[in-house]
């Protein structure tokens, strides 16, 4: 009977394997062939390296020396958007905790009401509500108008001209709804006589939140974490609408530009592979972290 289960199950999963084997590892081994591969001299397209025996290691021998070497081109570029990233996962956490708590525990009949204003903004494009921004941002929009009327600043300001918060906030505001929807998910099913006990225990509203619900929410947390920090890597838009400098370039612009460069492929093809490495590692923390977290639960 066990194995009979375990079969179908098996087969329900078939699917969603070979969609994953089709539509992930397919593409990544053809940009691994283009990263170890050349380039056509008379064409001047990417020649993959289809067999491993052919692989050539010169664009990530380039990429490790501009990421290592002293002085290297990259360098600047990652540890940049290392600090843009965790700012802006920072701020979208310290907006998102309140929201999706408030929603959980205070929310009552309007939850469906304020989980649906909170996802509204996802029906329009990513790139038009950046473009939204770039109006709201310029010299005489509105930001710049609301300023100056509370006098923080004594005359409008050019928030579009290479400014590293610019950039910040365009990633908190285009993916900070990413972070509540998973914390009011964890939150929302919190048992409430845990919090309780807490309290008939003598804990104030305070202790009980900082010694019961945040280590409970200490897994959706990392969930929310990994899930804007992940397409914050490689966004390229946000820093190209709402900067366009070189100021303000992070990693997913320099694989833009080097995909864009004519013979400068296997460059950003070793770029994606390099950041996905990083990535990887990201989510190894993310999954060791919340298996130990389950385990003190458990215990």
């Amino acid at each position: 009977m066990t194995a009979r289960r375990n079969g179908f199950w098996a087969a329900l999963a078939a699917p969603g394997v070979l969609w994953l084997a089709l539509f992930f590892l397919v593409p990544f081994y053809v940009i691994l062939a283009v990263a170890f591969g050349t380039v056509d001299p008379i064409l001047q397209t990417p020649a993959p390296a289809w067999s491993p025996l052919d692989w050539d290691a010169s664009a990530f021998s380039f990429v490790f020396d501009g990421l290592f070497s002293s002085g290297g081109a990259f360098q600047v570029v990652f540890l940049r958007t290392l600090a843009y990233v965790g700012a802006a996962v920072v701020l979208s956490l310290v907006i998102a905790y309140p929201v999706a708590y408030t929603i959980a525990r205070f929310g009552g009949r309007y939850k469906g009401l304020l989980l649906v204003a909170l996802i509204s903004p996802f029906f329009i494009s990513y790139l038009m509500r950046m473009l939204a921004w770039i109006n709201l941002l310029q010299a005489d929009g509105w930001v710049n108008d609301v300023l100056v009327w509370l006098q923080v600043l004594d005359e409008p300001r050019n928030w579009l001209d290479g400014r590293a918060s610019s950039v910040i906030l365009g990633l908190v505001y285009g993916y900070v709804p990413f972070m509540i929807l998973p914390l009011y998910a964890f939150l929302d099913r919190i048992d409430r006589s845990l919090l309780e006990a807490a309290r008939d225990l003598g804990a104030s509203p305070v202790h009980a939140f900082r010694l019961v619900t945040l280590p409970l929410s200490v897994p959706a947390i990392l969930a929310g974490v990994v899930i804007v920090a992940l397409p914050m890597f490689g966004d390229y838009y946000t820093p190209d609408l709402l900067s366009g400098s070189p100021s303000t370039s992070m990693v997913g612009n320099q694989i833009n530009l080097y995909i864009r460069g004519g013979q400068q492929q296997p460059v950003g093809a070793a770029l994606v592979v390099v950041l996905m490495l990083m990535l990887a590692v990201l989510m190894a923390y993310y999954l060791v972290a919340t298996t130990r977290a389950e385990r003190r639960l458990r215990a």
